[in-house]
């Protein structure tokens, strides 16, 4: 029942927003009931983003099929690093196209929730780290794709200096009253930057808890 639910949701999201053979897959293979609350279970499968635990939310299936495919993942990309991994589902998602994955998220119960819930799942190539996402993960720098999960006014430089030449930065950006998809490019040194969608994410916050 559950996977045929989950079927259905992926099958919702293709009418609304076509997904590429290998994505619509992922999302066929990442059960998404897995990831929400228990509190929110028979919400699972709608198109929406529900909430976690600190303010935190998963997001609505929409919103990560957007950001996978504005990521350009092709064969050429091995590793990325998402900022605010929250439940762990766009990174499940993620792990099912890219070799490494390595997420960052702030609030220790959500790490240790996620860590247990990807070995449950035999999701053995995401590396979770307890830290301030702002700084990134310099030890395993630098990444073909960076994608935030949270909204910011501003991408810190420090980010931009872990992307690989050629490499995508992905992230929800405040501009006044909206949060919009930006895409940033790093070319020969230099980010061109690309306004393409709106959204809708938590605001992404300093320090750990």
């Amino acid at each position: 029942m559950n996977n045929y639910a989950n079927t259905q949701m992926v099958e919702k999201l293709d009418s609304i927003f076509k997904l590429k053979p290998e994505i619509k897959k992922a999302f066929l293979n990442i059960n998404r009931k897995k990831f929400v609350p228990e509190s929110f279970i028979f919400h699972a499968y709608m198109i929406d983003a529900l909430p976690l635990a600190n303010d935190s939310t998963i997001s609505s299936p929409l919103t990560v099929a957007k950001m996978t495919t504005y990521l350009e993942i092709d064969k050429q990309v091995d590793s990325i690093l998402e900022i605010g991994c929250g439940s762990g589902y766009q990174a499940a998602i993620l792990s099912q196209l890219i070799r490494r994955v390595f997420a960052v998220e702030r609030i220790r119960n959500l790490v240790l929730e996620t860590k247990n819930r990807f070995k449950k799942l035999n999701i053995h190539n995401v590396n979770l780290k307890h830290d301030d996402g702002n700084s990134g993960w310099k030890n395993y720098a630098p990444f073909d794709r960076i994608l935030f999960s949270a909204s910011s006014s501003e991408i810190p430089e420090a980010l931009f200096e872990q992307l690989n030449d050629n490499g995508i930065l992905l992230a929800p950006i405040l501009k006044n009253d909206n949060e919009i998809i930006t895409q940033f490019k790093k070319q020969n040194g230099k980010i061109y930057k690309k306004e393409l969608d709106e959204c809708k994410f938590v605001p992404i916050k300093e320090g750990k808890e």
